[in-house]
C-alpha cells in the first residue's frame, strides 16, 4: 500500500467546512487531557442533574460533531451527503442508561422505527442495536454466569428473547443486515447464545444476523474459531464486526475488585496481535464469512489492504467491510472509499439529553487510545493549512 494513501486531506474532509474542521480541531485537543475529560463529565452530569440550560452548548460542539440529530428523520441529510460519497451509513438509535420493563418496550420500539427508517435504501446495509437495551443488565449478568432464575425473572428472560428475535426477524423481513452490539465480558456469553441461536434461525442461505466480537479480550480467537467451526456443522452463514473493544478499564477495575483474572490481553501489542490473527482468519473463511473490521487503527486497516491485494480479493468484495465512527477518522474513511472499498460509518443520534452516556464514552475512549487523538489533529492541521495556501494562492 502505498504510504501515502490515507494522507489526501482534500478527500477526507470534503464534506466539511472551515468552521466545522476548526471545532473538530479544538475538540479533539480538549479530550487528549484525561483530567479535562473527567472534569467535563463531572460538571456535566451536574448540569443536568440541576436542569441547568445547557443543552444547546452541548448539541453546537460534541453531539454535532459525534452524532448526526436527534432523529432517524433529521439525520437522513448525512447520510445522503456520505451516500454520495459511497459511503454507507449504520444508523444507531444511542440512548444507554434503560431499567425498565417499559423502557425495554419503548427501546425495542424506537430501534424498530430506525431499522424501518432505513429499510430499502442502498445507504443502510446494515442496522444496529446494543442488548442491553432491551433487557436488565442483571438478568444478563445471571444468564450467562447459568445462575437458576426465579419465575419472574424467567418470565422476564422470556420476553428478552422475544424482543431480540422480533428485532432480528423485523430486519430479515426488510432485507437489512443487523448488528448485536457486544458489551461486557461477564454479560456477553448470553448474548453470544442469543446471537447464535439467531445466526442459525436466518442465516442458513445468506448472512442477515452479525455478531460483535472484542478482540483485547484474549479468549476470542477461540471463539471465532469455534464459531465458525459451529457454523460450518450446523450450515449456517458468519458476520463479525470484529473490534478491539471498549470496556477495557470498566473491565480491568471489576477483574481486580473481584479477584478474577482479567480477561483484557495484557498489553496493546498483544491486543493488536490477536486482532490482526481474526482478520487473516476470517479472510481465510471468506466461504463462510463476512468480516466488518470496525478499526480506526490505520495499521490494521492497511494490513487487511495487503491481505486483499495478495490474495487477489477485489477491493469491493461484498464479504469485507470497513467502519469507523461518525466524527472519527475521516482520513480512513473517505480515502478507502474513494479506492473502491466497502465502508460505512456508524452514526449515532437521539435526544441530546439521552445521547450524553454515549458521548461521554466517546470522549473517555479518545482518551485512553493512544494516539487517536493527536492523529485526528494532525490531520485536520494539514488540511486547514492546505486550505489557507489555497485561499493565500488565489488572492
Amino acid at each position: 500500500m502505498n504510504s501515502g494513501f490515507f494522507e489526501n486531506t482534500q478527500v477526507a474532509y470534503r464534506l466539511k467546512s472551515d468552521f466545522e474542521l476548526k471545532r473538530a480541531y479544538w475538540l479533539f485537543r480538549l479530550v487528549q487531557s484525561r483530567s479535562f475529560v473527567k472534569l467535563g463529565k463531572a460538571l456535566t452530569h451536574l448540569a443536568i442533574k440541576l436542569r441547568l440550560p445547557v443543552e444547546g452548548l452541548i448539541k453546537a460542539t460534541v453531539f454535532n460533531q459525534f452524532c448526526s440529530g436527534t432523529s432517524a428523520q433529521g439525520s437522513q441529510s448525512v447520510v445522503n451527503r456520505l451516500g454520495k460519497l459511497n459511503i454507507a451509513s449504520v444508523l444507531a438509535y444511542s440512548v444507554e442508561g434503560t431499567a425498565s420493563e417499559e423502557g425495554f418496550e419503548a427501546s425495542l420500539e424506537k430501534t424498530l422505527a430506525t431499522l424501518e427508517a432505513q429499510a430499502g435504501s442502498p445507504h443502510h446495509p446494515y442496522g444496529v442495536f446494543k442488548p442491553t437495551a432491551i433487557g436488565a443488565l442483571a438478568l444478563f449478568e445471571k444468564v450467562s454466569a447459568e445462575v437458576p432464575l426465579s419465575s419472574e425473572e424467567t418470565a422476564a428472560w422470556k420476553r428478552v428473547e422475544q424482543r431480540f428475535d422480533k428485532l432480528c426477524r423485523s430486519s430479515v423481513d426488510w432485507k437489512m443486515k443487523l448488528f448485536v452490539d457486544a458489551e461486557e465480558s461477564w454479560i456477553q456469553p448470553a448474548i453470544d447464545r442469543l446471537t447464535e441461536a439467531a445466526m442459525i434461525r436466518y442465516n442458513p442461505k445468506q448472512l442477515w444476523i452479525v455478531t460483535t466480537v472484542q478482540m483485547y479480550r484474549h479468549d476470542r480467537m477461540a471463539y471465532l474459531e469455534s464459531l465458525v467451526a459451529k457454523a460450518h456443522k450446523e450450515n449456517f452463514q458468519v458476520g463479525v464486526k470484529l473490534v478491539r473493544g471498549a470496556y477495557i478499564e470498566k473491565e480491568t477495575a471489576r477483574a481486580n475488585a473481584l479477584g478474577y483474572h482479567n480477561p483484557i490481553c495484557k498489553s496493546k501489542a498483544a491486543t493488536d496481535l490477536n486482532f490482526d490473527a481474526g482478520v487473516a482468519y476470517l479472510v481465510d473463511n471468506l466461504d463462510r464469512c463476512t468480516l466488518f473490521m470496525g478499526s480506526h487503527n490505520e495499521k490494521s486497516i492497511a494490513g487487511l489492504m495487503r491481505i486483499l491485494k495478495d490474495k487477489k480479493i477485489p477491493n469491493d468484495h461484498p464479504n469485507i467491510w470497513f467502519g469507523q465512527l461518525y466524527g472519527m477518522s475521516d482520513h480512513l474513511s473517505f480515502n478507502l472509499a474513494k479506492a473502491g472499498y466497502n465502508v460505512a460509518k456508524y452514526i449515532p443520534f437521539g435526544p441530546v439529553r439521552e445521547v450524553l452516556p454515549y458521548l461521554i464514552r466517546r470522549a473517555e475512549e479518545n482518551t485512553s487510545v493512544a494516539g487517536q487523538s493527536s492523529r485526528e489533529l494532525e490531520m485536520i492541521e494539514k488540511e486547514l493549512k492546505r486550505r489557507r495556501s489555497k485561499v493565500a494562492g488565489a488572492a
